[in-house]
């Protein structure tokens, strides 16, 4: 199940897209949105004043997710749940704390050297 880049090059690089917008980059009528909604957590639309959905980039690229785990691939809802269920928690699994360390000490070696670019 690849989720390159590639494949979601297609979105335009708006921070919100309305329903409408949604429905013609994904081609999910806007019934299947609502109910994709309240079935998958990955699908989180804020809500403007007027209680108009807005959905982000991510949004739509779960939507895209979805639509190929269950229309490609014949998932159905209770499996494509599952399957984003164990994605989600696999991505916030905890990072040692040595690769943090590491990581850390690489920011402050590049911010050092920066600091003596500038002066």
């Amino acid at each position: 199940m690849g989720s390159g880049k590639a494949e979601f090059s297609h979105i335009p690089d708006k921070v919100y897209f309305k329903i409408g917008e949604v429905c013609q980059l994904t081609g999910i009528k806007p019934h299947t949105l609502r109910l994709w909604e309240s079935e998958f957590a990955v699908i989180k639309p804020r809500r403007a004043s007027s209680q108009q959905r807005l959905y982000r980039k991510i949004d739509i690229e779960n939507i895209l997710r979805v639509k190929k785990m269950m229309y490609e691939e014949g998932m159905t809802v209770a499996g494509t749940k599952k399957y984003l269920a164990r994605q989600s928690k696999n991505a916030m699994k905890p990072v040692k704390a040595d690769c943090r360390l590491d990581f850390l000490f690489e920011v402050k070696r590049q911010l050092i050297a920066l600091q003596a670019i500038l002066k």
